[in-house]
């Protein structure tokens, strides 16, 4: 009775033995199906990221750092010698055109204008008296004119009554008393004369004079002080001294912005185009434009000369010497094909960006591309608005194979790559 449980529980075992070994075997089964049969995962591929073709605004430019400079900025010497007497202006001093900076002392010129002032007194003086002398010799000489024409009339109308003598010694005074006529008139145009040299001779020495009164040429700041009262000035025609200046006087309300052009960019550089300047110490933007260049390349930097002209606004927070960037506007697509830099290869010259199509696989396509900025490029050929391009898990990629594409926001995509 023992031996037959036994043999019955044994049995059992084989049994539950040879279940778990089928069981086991049928799992196997199912974990080797191919993913393309039935019942295979719809998920499979590789997993890529894709952004879609849209158009956009592009724009090329140029980024060129420099110094601002003022537009004007000039020293201001003295035209005449002479101390120091007022000193209107100090360092960082606001000035307008034609404002007095500085008041010299010159006493010899102050003299010389009071003696051209008694000079010219002297000679107006003189034109009255002249005048009066031309008037009278005129009068005497009408009597005798008048003298003359009747007796001559008698004689000739009445021959023997008036004797000959008589009508010739009457004609012989008409013509001294014409001859007075004339002397006056040239007398009193040398006075006129005199008078016209000591004006002209008081107005230079006053201009000169004038000079004691030294003025702005334009408005602007004072950026140096080169002189105390009681300072001796020497003038600045003088090349046989050496001229001190009063001060320095730099124009605030306008800078010049002098950037090297590159050769390659020359072409697109042209009078009255916008420049936005960026100063990274003020953490603002200011406009600009391209006013001048030098129309010619330097041999040996193979830049061009250039000048943008930045306005200063009405606070004047702009100061000489400002680290400025130049950003020029080079080339402009609006509405533009645009595609990502990012997705683009390079070969052999040619440009190849990897599409997904519509049933998921992967296509190299060749395109040509027009104006790049940092981060797209415009396509002339080769994509359309909407296609689906592979911007990120790219290697490896083959034509043909198939992809699980996933749309990202390139931004963002760049942004944590960077954090990486």
């Amino acid at each position: 009775m023992r031996s037959n449980t036994r043999a019955f529980l044994f049995v059992g075992l084989i049994a539950a033995a040879a279940g778990v070994l089928a069981s086991c075997g049928g799992a196997e089964k199912v974990q080797a199906k191919d993913p393309g049969e039935a019942g295979a995962s719809p998920g499979s591929g590789v997993s890529v990221g894709v952004v879609k073709i849209g158009r956009m605004n592009l724009e090329r430019t140029l980024t060129v750092s420099s110094e601002l400079v003022p537009f004007q900025e000039i020293d201001v010497f003295a035209k005449e010698s002479g101390f120091v007497k007022d000193l209107n202006v100090d360092y960082g001093s606001h000035v307008q055109k034609d404002q007095v900076l500085a008041t010299l002392e010159i006493p010899e010129l102050q003299l010389q204008v009071k003696e051209d002032d008694a000079a010219v007194k002297n000679a107006e003086a003189q034109i009255p008296h002249a005048q009066e002398e031309l008037n009278r010799v005129e009068a005497q000489h009408n009597v005798l004119q008048l003298q003359f024409q009747r007796l001559d009339t008698v004689a000739n109308s009445k021959p023997g009554l008036v004797a000959q003598q008589e009508v010739d010694d009457s004609q012989g005074r008409a013509l001294a008393s014409a001859a007075q006529v004339e002397a006056a008139k040239s007398n009193l145009q040398s006075a006129e004369s005199v008078l016209a040299a000591a004006q002209a001779k008081r107005e230079h020495d006053q201009a000169l004079f004038d000079y004691s009164k030294i003025t702005a040429p334009f408005a602007g700041v004072i950026t140096q002080r080169f002189a105390n009262l009681g300072t001796l000035i020497q003038a600045g025609t003088n090349s046989s001294t050496q001229a001190q200046p009063l001060v320095r006087l730099s124009q605030d309300d306008l800078f010049r912005l002098v950037i090297p052009v590159p050769e390659t960019y020359v072409k697109y550089i042209h009078l009255g185009d916008t420049v936005s300047v960026n100063v990274p110490s003020l953490n603002r933007t200011f406009p600009g434009k391209v006013a001048r260049f030098s129309v010619d390349v330097r041999e040996d930097t193979r830049t061009m000369h250039t000048e943008v002209d930045v306005p200063n606004p009405p606070s004047r927070v702009l100061l000489p010497g400002l680290y400025a960037e130049a950003t020029v506007t080079l080339e402009k697509k609006d509405d533009a094909i645009a595609v990502p830099l990012q997705a683009v290869d390079q070969e052999n010259g040619q440009a190849r960006v990897d599409v997904v199509e519509a049933s998921n696989k992967i296509e190299h396509r060749r395109i040509v591309l027009g104006i790049q900025t940092a981060t797209d490029a415009e396509v002339i050929s080769g994509l359309q608005e909407g296609e689906m391009v592979a911007v990120s898990d790219r290697s490896g990629l083959k034509a043909g194979q198939s992809v699980q594409p996933k749309v990202i926001n390139l931004m963002q995509y760049q942004s944590s790559e960077e954090q990486h």
